[in-house]
């Protein structure tokens, strides 16, 4: 009955705020793409591999720190074959990302990208029996909405690229699930270990000698700040909130993206852009606004 007390219900509050502020943090770090990815001139394979090694060294050191306890041998011990699930998810749904997006529009790949916090919510609605609020739900329909505004005046995409970009979503949303399941054991090891799929993946198509200077730095830079950094606050984030907020939340990046590079480059969104970023943003602040308990053996969703 302790979580029944005001104080465990302080508690419980308290820790899913900071899991909110976790992963709203890892997607400001995921929205930074567009500032260095367009100027790398190495080709698509050798970006995500090179990316990936410098991802890896920065998780593996993370993973080093946080779990210094137990030792980096027993961190990764202690995934088991679970961790070894979400690792390949997340290699596949980060692989899939950067393809599709040689392949479709941006515009198709966000809107596809947009529905993972409804799968996330059903599916861990069917394997973690968690409540969908109905604050949640609402959320979810607001933020699609801002989405569907902002992609309304792109282009076509092709099939192949939007059948990549469902296998990323899907793949994400099942990363996000299986973590929030598994919240007694750490996933830090588990995408340290993507990263090494992604590598080994890429390994054999990729070029490092047509890599200059500036794209090694470019690459380190993405490897470190935004898939690394982004990767590891997700991972402690979706241990302490429910897998529907993680997904919605992740959003941010939609609309972030487009804002750097408005203020990097000088590309002003449309009209259009912002209104929907707008409403995307009035979404997730509907779902984070407040946080109340559920009663002892429920999931936290209000």
């Amino acid at each position: 009955m302790a979580l029944t007390t005001p104080v465990a219900a302080r508690l419980d509050t308290s820790e899913q705020r900071r899991g909110q502020i976790y992963v709203a943090l890892g997607a400001v770090a995921w929205s930074t793409a567009g500032l260095a990815q367009r100027d790398l001139s190495v080709d698509t394979v050798t970006q995500l591999g090179g990316r990936a090694v410098f991802a890896l060294l920065a998780l593996f050191v993370f993973v080093a720190v946080s779990e210094r306890d137990r030792g980096v041998v027993g961190a990764f011990r202690a995934i088991g074959r679970t961790g070894l699930v979400v690792a390949a998810l997340v290699a596949i749904s980060s692989a899939t990302f950067i393809i599709a997006l040689n392949h479709t529009s941006v515009a198709h790949l966000l809107f596809l990208l947009a529905i993972a916090p409804l799968t996330a919510a059903l599916l861990a609605r069917v394997t973690l029996g968690e409540l969908i609020a109905p604050r949640t739900w609402a959320a979810m329909l607001i933020a699609l909405v801002g989405v569907t505004l902002m992609v309304s005046t792109g282009g076509g995409g092709g099939a192949l690229g939007n059948a990549l970009a469902i296998v990323s979503m899907l793949s994400f949303a099942g990363a996000i699930v299986i973590t929030r399941h598994r919240r007694e054991i750490s996933m830090a090891p588990a995408t340290c270990l993507s990263q090494v799929f992604v590598v080994v993946a890429c390994l054999p198509f990729a070029s490092p000698g047509s890599a200059d200077r500036k794209d090694i730095l470019l690459l380190a830079a993405l490897g470190i700040g935004q898939i690394g950094l982004g990767l590891a606050l997700l991972t402690v984030g979706a241990r302490l909130i429910p897998a529907a907020q993680t997904a919605l939340i992740s959003l941010l990046e939609v609309v972030l993206g487009p804002l750097w590079v408005w203020i990097a480059y000088g590309e002003q969104p449309s009209a259009v852009t912002l209104l929907g970023g707008a409403i995307i943003v009035v979404g997730i602040l509907v779902q984070t606004g407040y946080a109340l308990p559920r009663r002892l053996g429920r999931p936290l969703e209000e």
